[in-house]
């Protein structure tokens, strides 16, 4: 890997509030002293006009495509490319939408003087529209099943994610089930479960006083942190384990999204021991972290979160707080001290032998996390691209 440059394809906006592992790869890739351009989402699923969130990225977009790539932070450039978001399953778009992608980057990469690029994509949109470009190779850091995600083109997202799977050089997946689907189109796949930035989540442990908003809340706090979903977040099972046991208090941070509204949340809302605070900022998590007793994952188990290994699992862990969740499939972790629980019984009892075992100490929490932080991850992806010698598109 002679090059320092990577072209990262994303799913995800820059500044959405919700950073994930694509934001999270090009900071640390920028740390290595790699240059990152970084380029948003092209639009998995068509958006909705009836959506005012939908309506402004639109407008956003306009506006940003037009001002090139644009420096984020050191090392790391965003560029917002223009793209048709609509008729996926047209041929006629895709072609449009390939000239556009890549006459955005292609002048982006003239800008920027980036010289033969590793290709990291979280998607299958890009590989016409790195045709012509000297790059090195292509690593798919494949982290959900995008197919699953309500609105999105299934065939369409197929047929082009099984073309990307078998040009790549390597491929790294987040769960059991995204291994053996990969694996069938390419011959080098790695399981690598999402990670944590500990340096960041191990400040839980420092916090002398609680943000007043979580402070006023008896303890125990049960919390759950992240974006509240209707096709992500069984509402039901909380709601149960909230009226059978009234003495714990359960804390959400985080916020519902256009389109992913679950009636559910009203009925918690009504609940004297349900709290919602909001989204918090990522910088102030590990705060509101420490004053958790005890964090959950109660995932609804579906085609999409059947594939999901959710981040927020090691960033509890590094936090110093124990964790009940639903049956995901979380491969490759039995040895972590996670309960895991399918009904509202068990569940009760699983929050019930965590509360009493009190916060994770210091060595254990090390232990558990072991090598799985983002700058090892890293490490061990960027090695595994210089050994692994794939076929070139």
């Amino acid at each position: 890997m002679k090059s320092k440059d990577v072209i990262l394809f994303s799913t995800a906006d820059w500044d959405t509030p919700y950073w994930t592992n694509k934001q999270h790869t090009a900071v640390h890739l920028a740390k290595m002293g790699y240059r990152v351009l970084y380029v948003e989402t092209v639009g998995i699923r068509p958006p909705k006009l009836s959506s005012g969130r939908d309506m402004t990225r639109i407008f956003k977009r306009l506006w940003r495509s037009f001002r090139g790539p644009s420096k984020a932070r050191e090392n790391v450039w965003v560029l917002s490319p223009l793209t048709v978001p609509f008729f996926h399953g047209s041929a006629f778009i895709s072609m449009l939408n390939t000239w556009l992608l890549k006459a955005f980057l292609n002048v982006s990469l003239l800008i920027l003087r980036f010289n033969f690029p590793l290709i990291w994509t979280y998607h299958p949109y890009m590989l016409d529209a790195i045709k012509g470009i000297q790059y090195s190779k292509i690593a798919y850091h494949c982290v959900d099943d995008l197919s699953a995600i309500p609105g999105v083109d299934i065939e369409s997202f197929r047929t082009s994610e099984r073309k990307l799977l078998e040009a790549v050089d390597v491929v790294f997946t987040t769960s059991e089930k995204l291994t053996q689907h990969c694996k069938q189109y390419s011959h080098s796949v790695h399981f690598m479960p999402n990670v944590v930035d500990y340096e960041h989540f191990v400040n839980a442990r420092d916090v002398q006083m609680l943000p007043e908003d979580i402070a006023c809340i008896p303890s125990p706090r049960i919390g759950y942190v992240g974006v509240l979903s209707n096709f992500k977040v069984d509402f039901k099972l909380v709601y149960e384990v909230a009226g059978r046991r009234p003495d714990w208090h359960w804390v959400f941070i985080g916020e519902e999204r256009e389109g992913q509204k679950d009636e559910m949340i009203q009925q918690l809302k009504a609940l004297p021991n349900v709290h919602f605070l909001g989204r918090k900022s990522y910088e102030v998590l590990p705060k509101y972290m420490a004053g958790l007793d005890v964090a959950t994952l109660p995932t609804l188990i579906n085609d999409y979160t059947s594939s999901m290994f959710p981040m927020k699992l090691f960033e509890y862990l590094a936090s110093g707080v124990r964790v009940v969740s639903t049956p995901l499939q979380l491969g490759g972790v039995e040895y972590l001290d996670v309960k895991v629980a399918s009904d509202t019984d068990s569940f009760c009892t699983c929050l019930l032998q965590q509360i009493k075992k009190g916060k994770i100490g210091i060595q254990e929490s090390r232990s558990q996390v072991g090598a799985n932080t983002w700058k090892a991850r890293i490490d061990k992806m960027m090695n595994l691209l210089s050994v692994n010698v794939g076929p070139m598109y």
